[in-house]
């Protein structure tokens, strides 16, 4: 079995993550959905975002990606908030 070549480049580490990040959110709001439901948004938009626009012709390599965009925009987004809360409180 060969394993694919899974490059990191730009697209990953700038665009994607903030994106699911916002949109996320834009769900979030207009949807009202429940907390404990916005990861398993974040992980499916990652894994829309990395099967069908970044790695569109390689579905292995975009559903591991896909794994890696969301669960980046989940930590990333749990950093922010637990520093924004742990700000507001000093």
């Amino acid at each position: 079995m060969n394993f694919p070549i899974i490059h990191t480049n730009f697209w990953d580490a700038v665009i994607a993550i903030p994106v699911i990040i916002i949109i996320t959110q834009i769900i979030k709001i207009i949807f009202r959905t429940q907390s404990k439901y916005v990861p398993l948004v974040a992980l499916l938009l990652g894994l829309l975002i990395s099967v069908f626009i970044s790695h569109r012709h390689h579905l292995i390599a975009g559903l591991f990606m896909g794994w890696f965009y969301g669960y980046a925009a989940i930590g990333n987004y749990s950093a922010l908030k637990a520093s924004l809360m742990a700000y507001r409180k000093k």
